[in-house]
């Protein structure tokens, strides 16, 4: 890369712009020095199409190993039995993965039952702007509009006279704990499978810090399949793995590939086993415990300084906010955070009036700068500066604060 300097520079750039601002994107994180080496190692060289033990190229026996070292970890890590489960870690990312679970489960112009994209659902649970809303239909669920959380008895409701095929659990801007014990529940009533995208959750869970779409105390069996990107809260590369039970592995193998994808990307597939490795020290937990601390702590403090949180607080890694109760719309409120070095993304509230473009919210997380090392005492500092920020106070001073206060929590 030293003979390229444009790109050198500009990837400098980006360096210096990550360790300067404060990172409150719910969906992003910063990974280890091993798994960014593992992204830029002599894997990327290998076409290794197919599955260990059944490629369609030679040269596989030592990309056959790491492929099998992470599908182990992954299991090791949620604690599943290698006979009841199998997890697929070739998805190149979140939005393929699904697509993979839909094709091989929900027969075309099937009914997917998700959460409405403006409630906190993502585009690849049936949105119809999403191909997902195209080849099958979705049954869309909502948020209460008082306690603006999940309601499940409505929910059951929808399911009794849609009968979907499959139903899907997990969402992208929803703060509360997620009742996976009730989505069995129902998927059970109406003959439903389950799907659980545990993409924002997956380093919680398996950080002990939040339930287990897996099994509940007991041993009760909870989510048919679970979906998790490899990048938010678990601090790995941008990938995907697809657990399933095994009587829906090898459909979903197929889906995969040769289905959906073609040679899988064995560098990304190395730096996930990195990260799943990474995940089962003592240390993780601890991080997964503060991640949700710091979360607490950050909308607390916000609700102090009169922001409107949405359903009022969290139980998780991320929350909302309504900013428009303030006069300010989120795309203002984003863009007014970025001059003063706060980064967050733009967000739909349930029930919002306004454009996705320019709603009524911002989304914000605590996952990134609690790998930094920021506790409770920084979660304040951060309030009082968003606080300010949206209030008018001038930007460019409060820039200068923030990159001087982040030389003590340098990037990994």
């Amino acid at each position: 890369m030293a003979s390229d300097r444009q790109i050198q520079k500009l990837i400098q750039e980006e360096t210096n712009r990550q360790a300067s601002t404060l990172n409150l994107i719910a969906s992003e994180n910063y990974v280890s020095r091993d798994v960014r080496e593992a992204l830029g190692s002599v894997l990327t060289n290998k076409y290794a199409e197919g599955y260990p033990g059944a490629r369609y190229y030679g040269g596989n026996a030592v990309v056959d190993e790491i492929e099998k070292l992470a599908q182990a970890r992954a299991l090791k890590l949620f604690g599943l039995s290698k006979n009841t489960w199998s997890a697929n870690v070739q998805p190149y990312s979140g939005s393929p993965a699904n697509f993979a679970i839909y094709l091989a489960l929900v027969p075309m112009g099937g009914k997917i039952m998700g959460l409405e994209l403006n409630m906190g659902g993502h585009l690849t649970h049936g949105h119809r702007v999403s191909a997902t809303g195209k080849l099958w239909k979705q049954v869309s669920y909502g948020i209460d509009k008082d306690t603006e959380t999940l309601d499940y008895s409505q929910l059951l409701k929808i399911a009794h006279r849609e009968k979907p095929k499959l139903i899907v659990a997990g969402f992208t801007a929803y703060s509360r704990v997620i009742d996976f014990k009730k989505f069995r529940k129902i998927a059970d009533e109406v003959g439903a499978l389950l799907l659980v995208d545990m993409s924002h959750l997956a380093g919680l869970v398996a950080g002990k810090s939040y339930p287990s779409p897996f099994s509940a105390k007991g041993g009760q069996a909870l989510a048919d399949v679970v979906m998790t990107t490899t990048h938010k809260t678990l601090r790995g590369p941008r990938a995907a793995i697809i657990f399933s039970k095994k009587q829906f592995s090898e459909k979903i193998d197929k889906a995969v590939f040769p289905g959906l994808q073609g040679g899988p990307h064995i560098n990304q597939i190395a730096a996930t086993a990195i990260a799943l490795g990474e995940a089962t020290a003592p240390s993780f937990k601890k991080y997964a415990k503060q991640v949700i601390k710091n979360a607490k702590v950050l909308a607390k403090e916000l609700a102090y300084f009169n922001w409107r949180i949405i359903s009022g607080g969290t139980e998780s890694h991320l929350f909302l906010i309504d900013t428009t109760i303030c006069g300010i719309s989120g795309k203002q409120a984003s863009d007014t955070l970025e001059a003063a070095g706060i980064i967050v993304n733009k967000n739909t509230i349930p029930y919002d009036a306004r454009s996705p473009k320019d709603p009524s919210g911002i989304r914000i997380g605590a996952a990134a700068l609690t790998t930094r090392g920021m506790r409770e005492p920084e979660m304040k500092r951060i309030a009082g500066w968003i606080d300010t920020t949206l209030r008018g106070q001038n930007s460019k001073k409060i820039a200068k604060e923030i990159s001087i206060f982040l030389k003590k929590f340098p990037l990994p």
